[in-house]
């Protein structure tokens, strides 16, 4: 894979890659990457909230749409703005709604008032054949990324979380929010009480206001339009992994090795991993792997690549509490060593744990400050994702 940032012939080219979609930059000048990089990444932004959804067939129908966003950020070559509704006033053609990705995972709805979650693929501006009447609802998601790092035998070696709260308004009049969280939350990577939710670091959206955040731990704002983080923070201390992984490697015969895989769901058994793709890398000596499920294993799959040198397991969902088990015999054209043995691993995990957050932190209210009987929908969701989960064998 090529480099964020790379030069050819004079030229530089920089790019970020979002939704399987790669945006590019080029100059010529000596300009900072990071700028320009942050530049593409606030642009992508801009383009999912005008368009509703960022993929190959949104860019496709929004074409001209895309055209004049560009045209208003940019001129010659220069930033002027990417704030979503700061734009709004330039802007007048009309997004064409595509329908969302689908996620392969059904979220349960919080309460009876929560509506679909492809609901916040709405473009924010208006839209060809859209309705004029628009509900009043919004999105809130805790997102947390995982860092994990274990050893052989399951314990955690190194840890983190990448958290953030997302928001996505559709309140007509712009009406001033209140977001409550555990009022036990310590900030600083040390204090509070047992069980209470330590975040190391975190930061806030220009928009919220801190005054009643050190006392009752709520934050109050107007939200822009869009889609925005209320609130980034980061988690370092210790803290249950949701899976753990076991793996055995044994000699079968010189020419053969046996790795049995085991992978625990420390997670309450009503809650779920899904789509749990597993990587093993393999020796770059191995001549074929051939890889056994349990019997009645549903949902799963199992496969060597020799072009990549490494196997792929695949499970559909891994309930709470549960324990899945794959078996790979591994043959290789000479003797094995102890060295080969060595070049079986690392081991990495992706996954998604839909409503549930490792680091405990929870929204207990959403409130509209100003007019109490304005009562719009709402669609608060807890996702964990993998970041890097990775095990040594």
């Amino acid at each position: 894979d090529a480099p964020p940032v790379f030069n050819v012939e004079g030229t530089n080219f920089m790019f970020v890659k979002k939704s399987g979609l790669f945006f590019v930059c080029t100059t010529v000048s000596n300009i900072s990457p990071v700028f320009a990089i942050e530049l593409l990444g606030k642009m992508t932004k801009v383009f999912k909230d005008y368009c509703g959804v960022l993929n190959e067939e949104s860019i496709r129908k929004n074409f001209v749409l895309i055209y004049e966003l560009l045209d208003e950020i940019m001129d010659f070559g220069y930033p002027q703005t990417t704030g979503t509704e700061n734009l709004k006033a330039c802007i007048v053609n009309e997004a064409i709604i595509v329908d969302g990705p689908r996620l392969g995972l059904s979220l349960p709805k919080m309460n009876p008032r929560t509506v679909p979650s492809n609901a916040v693929h709405r473009p924010v501006g208006p839209a060809v054949g859209g309705s004029k009447k628009q509900k009043n609802e919004i999105f809130v998601d805790i997102l947390e990324r995982l860092t994990v790092l274990l050893n052989s035998a399951g314990y955690v070696l190194n840890s983190s979380i990448d958290g953030s709260i997302q928001m996505k308004s559709y309140l007509s009049g712009n009406p001033e929010l209140k977001l409550a969280l555990n009022e036990d939350i310590s900030i600083g990577g040390s204090g509070g009480s047992y069980g209470a939710v330590v975040l190391d670091d975190c930061n806030f959206h220009e928009c919220v206001d801190l005054t009643e955040f050190d006392d009752f731990k709520i934050l109050s704002f107007y939200p822009p339009d869009g889609e925005f983080a209320v609130m980034n923070y980061r988690v370092t201390s210790d803290f249950r992994v949701p899976f753990r992984v076991f793996p055995v490697i044994e000699e079968v015969t010189p020419y053969k090795l046996e790795l049995t895989l085991r992978i625990r769901a420390d997670i309450p058994e009503q809650n779920y991993g899904g789509n749990v793709q597993v990587a093993v890398q393999m020796p770059k000596s191995t001549q074929n792997a051939s890889c056994e499920l349990p019997p009645g294993a549903q949902g799963q799959q199992a496969e060597y690549s020799s072009a990549e040198h490494k196997v792929f397991w695949a499970l559909k969902k891994i309930q709470g509490g549960c324990e899945q088990a794959m078996r790979c015999r591994i043959t290789f054209a000479s003797a094995c060593t102890e060295q080969t043995k060595r070049e079986v691993g690392p081991i990495s995990l992706n996954f998604e744990i839909p409503m549930y957050n490792v680091s405990s932190l929870q929204v207990k209210y959403l409130r509209i400050a100003e007019n109490k009987s304005y009562n719009p929908y709402r669609w608060v969701r807890y996702v964990t994702q993998s970041s890097s989960y990775v095990c040594r064998t």
